[in-house]
């Protein structure tokens, strides 16, 4: 069945990339994980709606995948598909000078394309390494920022790839490292982001400084997702580990 469905993607959405048989350690921060069935990346949004539509029809098992820096995969083989967003890297600015990304589009990027139009509200996410996708899923934040201060609306579609809407950020029920969106019932398409009009040169200072004090907590040159753990509310999970003794387990 799913190879034929396969062959349906080819000859119907050339819009759509297909690598079968893809080692999805090529795919995560972690640099693990076993051979999916397929690796699906499409090319613009009117195809991963079409695809979407497909899969949902034939009853075929997928996963949309971003950036894929807080995804663990074992390391047998994967037996459902990978809808990719990594070919959405589109950023705007709309004419109320917000910003429009694409859910595959990199939060390092978005925030760099705030810095070029000198957009203040953003600077955190300069060296969170997820994408504009992922980040919104789980209201991703660093150093005293999350992306529910400065998402304005999601546009998401559902996982049959219709009824496309854009949500306001009030009703993606976003807390700490929490939206909406972890139900599974949405696909992320976009965020608009609503930013301040700021001087570049602070807004620089405020990125080198944030990502200097990354490189130096974290091991950016290793299979990492940087900070794995959830804070818990008055406390710090690196200090909860070190008061267990667990500093420096590994398995």
């Amino acid at each position: 069945m799913m190879n034929t469905i396969l062959d349906t993607i080819r000859n119907t959405l050339p819009g759509v990339s297909i690598a079968e048989e893809e080692p999805m350690k090529a795919h995560c921060s972690f640099r693990t994980g076993g051979a999916a069935a397929a690796f699906l990346a499409p090319e613009d949004e009117e195809s991963m709606m079409k695809l979407l539509a497909m899969l949902s029809e034939n009853k075929i098992p997928f996963i949309i995948l971003g950036n894929g820096t807080n995804v663990v995969f074992h390391d047998e083989s994967l037996p459902y598909y990978i809808i990719s967003t990594e070919k959405l890297q589109g950023i705007s600015l709309t004419e109320e000078g917000y910003i429009c990304a694409q859910a595959g589009a990199a939060l390092s990027r978005v925030a760099s394309f705030a810095y070029e139009n000198s957009l203040t509200g953003m600077e955190f996410a300069s060296g969170i390494p997820g994408s504009a996708g992922g980040g919104v899923l789980m209201n991703a934040g660093a150093y005293g920022g999350e992306l529910k201060d400065i998402v304005l609306s999601v546009r998401c579609c559902g996982k049959d790839g219709k009824c496309v809407q854009e949500l306001p950020a009030e009703q993606c029920d976003f807390r700490y490292r929490h939206s909406l969106f972890q139900s599974g019932d949405y696909v992320i398409l976009g965020a608009v982001f609503r930013l301040e009009r700021g001087e570049k040169s602070g807004i620089a200072a405020k990125m080198k400084e944030l990502n200097a004090r990354r490189r130096e907590k974290q091991p950016l040159d290793l299979p990492s997702a940087g900070s794995a753990f959830k804070r818990p509310e008055g406390h710090y999970a690196a200090a909860l580990i070190e008061q267990c003794g667990l500093k420096g387990i590994s398995v």
